[in-house]
């Protein structure tokens, strides 16, 4: 699978809601490769991540940033689209989220955002 676009998922080791996303976008068909990371603050700041955008993991496809759990189908209209943004982020850890499923589910939006210009919402859930 040549084609098959890989998502570089930077998270603590010890984190399991990230684990449960990184295996919610392998059976959506992608590759994921986990980099174990003590320094996520540092990682956020790197990729520009705006404070009240952040969640617990940061990935990287194709040249975006994926921000927390943000559900495969978004990441890939996004592969699809290419729309020119920095990348896409899920705040916080809503429940019901790829990863953050269980007895409750909350709504949350999946924010396109660009390093220093205005953020949009990209989808809702």
């Amino acid at each position: 699978m040549a084609n098959t676009p890989v998502v570089t998922v930077y998270k603590s080791p010890t984190c399991g809601c990230c684990k449960k996303w990184m295996d919610h976008l392998e059976e959506e068909g992608f590759r994921v490769v986990a980099r174990n990371r003590q320094d996520m603050n540092q990682i956020k700041e790197s990729y520009g991540i705006d404070y009240k955008l952040r969640s617990c993991h940061t990935a990287t496809v194709d040249g975006y940033v994926v921000e927390g759990h943000v559900p495969a189908e978004d990441i890939q209209r996004l592969l699809k689209e290419a729309p020119s943004v920095t990348g896409l982020a899920v705040p916080g850890m809503p429940a019901g989220s790829p990863g953050m499923e269980g007895k409750y589910q909350d709504p949350y939006e999946v924010i396109a955002f660009n390093k220093g210009k205005k953020n949009e919402i990209y989808a809702r859930h």
